[in-house]
């Protein structure tokens, strides 16, 4: 009759017929009367003994089912779909498929241990392939004359980048880079490292030292401070054309734009100041007005070079303007134009006195009036050849006119001899003196006196001419 062969839990492995054999699984089943079972069941228990050693996984396994696989050197377990090492880890270059909590991994290729947490393999260690060598932390002991101390290496490519200590203290091996280790972080000095980021916060620096220790290391009390008034020994550079700013409103800044330099009061018709120390006492001598935009200056200017105005040159006062130089030169530089002084006046015709340019000469005048004014050299003794001149008088005293019409002066002309008299008769006064008879007067009676007239004419005197005592003296012509 056939047998039925059964697992541990009662399921059908096999039914086998008398005389036949059985190779669903891993061993040779005998049915009742089989020929040669005794050789298939030898080799069942050889497979038993070594556990189906083999560089290949069973055909057809159990669950529960063990294997060692000889091409890792590893006893395995059948768990219903794969088969998984029945402890230590997986050794291979990829993650295993289906994995179970807890498993291990060991990455042949990076020489990395992973666990499998359920979800994942997660890394156990070290947190550095094999490619990028000793990388990261290393807790390590070095020998110090005050004992042996244990210090954290943070290493990079296999290379110790910083110490982190808990005490300082100077090894007696010698460490590469690390001649003394301060308490703290340490950084390695042979590759010239360096913090380098943002940090939100750091701590207080000591001023309580100004030595400097080397070129490149400088003592806190040589920061300028900020929060109180400090001094600088070196020269202060801003490499910004933002420039500065000062007061507690920032009313003074300089600032440079286009490299050219404004320095500004920016307060509201407020003034910039420049003062000196004049013998103890402060002064002002010069001002820069806010409120009108002016200049204000006091004490001496002297200027070196020339001195430009393009607006009025108002002087108030009475004091006297002094020029040293002999000459003041107008128009200087520009094309010719008439130039000189112009005289305010109390009307609206101001005085001009100027150099006329079209007629090259001095002119003088007011009110738009104005005439030559005269030289020497412009005026002539000679009236009479040279007419509508100013006239002079030659070196003898003598002076040559075509005619002078003269107002009346004095009294008509009397027989006196007198000389003392300078005054100059008109032409009728000289007339009349001639008509008179020996400039003398006839008396007609006690009490008249008539002056006794000449008169020398081409034609007789007619009806009603004459007065009693006059001469007629008639002259042909």
């Amino acid at each position: 009759m056939a047998y039925t062969i059964n697992k541990t839990d009662g399921t059908v492995v096999a039914t086998i017929t008398d005389g036949t054999s059985d190779t669903s699984t891993s061993l040779t089943l005998f049915g009742k009367s089989f020929s040669g079972f005794g050789e298939g069941l030898n080799e069942n228990l050889v497979k038993l003994l070594e556990n189906a050693a083999s560089t290949s996984a069973p055909t057809a396994p159990l669950k529960g089912e063990l294997w060692f696989d000889t091409s890792v050197n590893q006893l395995k377990v059948y768990d219903g779909t794969s088969f998984k090492p029945t402890g230590g880890s997986k050794a291979q270059a990829t993650a295993p498929t289906s994995p179970s909590q807890g498993d291990l991994w060991l990455d042949t290729d990076d020489d990395q241990l992973y666990v499998y947490t359920g979800s994942a393999f997660q890394l156990v260690g070290p947190v550095y392939t094999s490619g990028q060598t000793l990388s990261g932390w290393k807790i390590e002991t070095l020998a110090s004359s005050g004992g042996n101390k244990v210090v954290s290496s943070m290493y990079a490519g296999n290379t110790r980048v910083a110490i982190l200590s808990k005490e300082t203290f100077t090894p007696t091996v010698t460490q590469t880079g690390f001649a003394e280790i301060k308490a703290g972080l340490t950084l390695n000095s042979t590759l010239g490292a360096v913090f380098d980021g943002t940090n939100t916060q750091a701590s207080a620096i000591s001023v309580s030292s100004t030595t400097n220790t080397s070129a490149t290391l400088i003592a806190g009390g040589n920061f300028l401070r900020a929060d109180a008034a400090d001094t600088s020994t070196g020269q202060l550079t801003l490499d910004t054309d933002s420039g500065i700013r000062i007061g507690d409103s920032q009313e003074l800044t300089v600032t440079v734009s286009s490299n050219d330099v404004t320095v500004a009061q920016t307060a509201q018709d407020k003034d910039l100041k420049f003062t000196v120390n004049d013998g103890g006492v402060t002064k002002t001598p010069l001002q820069l007005t806010g409120a009108d935009g002016g200049v204000d200056i006091t004490g001496d200017v002297t200027v070196t070079g020339n001195l430009t105005v393009s607006g009025e040159f108002d002087k108030s006062g009475s004091v006297i303007n002094l020029v040293d130089d002999a000459f003041i030169k107008l128009n200087s530089g520009n094309g010719e134009a008439d130039s000189g002084l112009i005289i305010e006046t109390g009307d609206t015709d101001d005085a001009r006195f100027f150099y006329d340019v079209s007629e090259n000469h001095f002119t003088a005048g007011e009110g738009g009036t104005y005439s030559q004014v005269i030289r020497l050299a412009d005026a002539v003794a000679d009236g009479n050849a040279a007419k509508e001149k100013v006239l002079k008088t030659t070196a003898a005293g003598l002076l040559t006119v075509t005619n002078v019409n003269l107002a009346a002066v004095g009294s008509d002309i009397t027989s006196s001899t007198s000389t003392s008299s300078t005054s100059v008769p008109t032409t009728g006064q000289v007339t009349k003196s001639l008509k008179l008879w020996g400039g003398s007067t006839i008396s007609d009676d006690s009490s008249n006196s008539i002056a006794g007239n000449r008169y020398v004419e081409t034609s007789a005197p007619t009806s009603g001419q004459g007065s009693n005592g006059d001469l007629w003296f008639v002259r042909e012509s």
